[in-house]
């Protein structure tokens, strides 16, 4: 009877790992970054959730199986790669997730306007409230295992519901998806932003370190493990192929184009489930951009954290009151910022420029037997793939900034 408790407590947790990697990428980030790039890309963007979602598992698995066989958290793991680099890594993703975590208050506030047209100011005010509540609890850790494993599947069917609705051409979508018909070039600043909001920065290590607190470890855990980190990108790949198929219907069957309606703010997903779906679509895209908002300011601030907290005691002692701190800075500082839908790609594009230095890190780890153990071999061909990815993301980072500026200043 023991057994089959703790049985049930490891899967909750490699569940809830899985989710919170995934609902930490599927915030409203993801939302608009994929609305805009599948309204300039049409079906092409296929190829590119195709090419992320093959990058996204090399990343996720090698950071992974390192972490998980290691035991160790990736700051930790940092510092016995090279003492002190640590404490860069640590400020990297922690900075990283700081501005990701405004424009997730910023998203949430957007939920709650197309829900409910709360204005922004105060629906930035209850986005951060909503989640320091979650954190209130000394329970939260398991509050937020069960609590991201509803909130996505209700997010996978809304829009699931409008992908039906829109008709999207599947056919053309597929076709697209393998035989692209606009320049490689053009999708390089789509494929590192796509790539940064999936699995850079935080959002890789958000699972992986959740089961580190958890205790589930070790090769014999490898296996779990392993699973529980392609169940987090197969759940973030699905959520993102439904909404670019219920974009692709507005914008290629329909005919419609994602510019603002009167009196709105600008937020192209929106639109797309406004114009699929009518007023009822911009109530419903409400409640998808509030759900997902909420998990990832969640997901944002509790990984984040858990960079800081095994190099600094303070932070380690007090460690839900350093992340309600977090979650409120965040706020304010949003309230402060403007334009939060052009902040959510941008960021997830800078989220892209630090996953070469994190997987880096863990790609020298795994072939490091003090931090691995004698007993276990890394996949020679996950290392191979980690390499060529690392030079794939430095080379997209340069080869994309244009696309960045562009975004900034509408060049």
């Amino acid at each position: 009877m023991g057994n089959e408790k703790k049985d049930r407590s490891q899967l909750t947790v490699l569940l809830g790992a899985a989710f919170l990697m995934a609902i930490s990428a599927i915030g409203p980030g993801f939302l608009t970054q994929t609305a805009n790039f599948t309204a300039s890309l049409k079906g092409n963007f296929g190829f590119v959730i195709l090419i992320t979602l093959v990058f996204a598992l090399v990343v996720q698995l090698n950071v992974w199986r390192v972490i998980g066989v290691s035991g160790l958290r990736a700051q930790d793991i940092a510092n016995k790669v090279l003492p002190g680099l640590g404490y860069f890594v640590a400020l990297l993703i922690a900075l990283g997730g700081f501005a990701f975590n405004i424009g997730n208050i910023g998203g949430t506030a957007l939920g709650f306007n197309a829900l409910a047209d709360i204005p922004l100011r105060f629906g930035q005010i209850l986005s951060g409230l909503l989640a320091i509540l979650v954190f209130i609890s000394r329970n939260a850790k398991s509050i937020i295992d069960r609590l991201v494993q509803v909130l996505t599947v209700v997010m996978i069917i809304i829009t699931l519901i409008v992908a039906v609705i829109s008709r999207p051409p599947v056919a053309e979508a597929a076709l697209r998806t393998l035989a692209p018909d606009v320049p490689l070039s053009a999708m390089f600043f789509p494929i590192l932003t796509l790539l940064g909001g999936t699995v850079g920065g935080y959002i890789t290590f958000a699972g992986g370190h959740r089961l580190i607190d958890a205790g589930i470890s070790g090769k014999a855990n490898l296996k779990k493990i392993t699973q529980s980190a392609v169940l987090g990108i197969g759940v973030a790949t699905i959520m993102r192929i439904v909404l670019f198929l219920a974009v692709l219907g507005v914008v290629s069957t329909l005919g419609k184009t994602l510019a603002p309606v009167a009196g709105a703010p600008a937020n192209p997903a929106a639109m797309a489930f406004y114009h699929a779906v009518g007023t009822v679509g911009f109530r419903f895209f409400g409640v998808l951009l509030l759900l997902a908002g909420v998990t990832s300011v969640i997901g944002a601030a509790y990984t984040s954290i858990s960079f800081l907290k095994t190099l600094f005691k303070r932070i380690a002692d007090h460690e839900r009151y350093f992340t309600i701190a977090f979650i409120a800075l965040s706020t304010i500082v949003m309230s402060l910022v403007g334009s939060p839908a052009m902040l959510l790609v941008v960021v997830g594009f800078l989220n892209g420029l630090i996953l070469p230095v994190t997987l880096t890190v863990m790609l020298i780890a795994s072939r490091r037997k003090d931090i691995i153990g004698e007993d276990y071999r890394h996949p020679l061909w996950l290392t191979v793939l980690g390499v060529i990815i690392v030079g794939a993301t430095i080379y997209l980072s340069i080869t994309g900034f244009p696309g960045l500026i562009s975004t900034l200043f509408g060049a």
